[in-house]
């Protein structure tokens, strides 16, 4: 019975079905990888853009106003709330997951 269980096994991982399964998971893996971390990019490019806007407001380098400085702070600060609230859903979600009975 287990030769039988173990060719059947091995028939299944050697089917193009079983293949595309697996590179389709791979392929969308990669891209949702690639989706986060261009989020995240662009929060630390909001948090950059913020900070250089202060500095340049309290150097007064640039004709840049109070308003525009508070503007970029503030989305900098949306977009790390909101980073952090997807934060909490996943791990909420990974959480619960792993509380789920077999």
């Amino acid at each position: 019975m287990l030769h039988i269980e173990n060719t059947l096994i091995s028939q299944l991982q050697n089917s193009s079905v079983y293949k595309s399964s697996l590179e389709e998971q791979k392929t969308n893996n990669n891209e949702f990888s690639k989706l986060l971390i261009k989020a995240i990019d662009n929060v630390n490019e909001l948090h950059q853009k913020a900070g250089k806007a202060t500095k340049e407001f309290e150097l007064g380098t640039t004709d840049i106003s109070l308003a525009e400085v508070m503007i970029a702070r503030s989305k900098a600060g949306v977009a790390t709330e909101a980073t952090i609230q997807v934060r909490n859903k996943a791990i909420e979600g990974y959480k619960e997951i792993m509380n789920m009975a077999l």
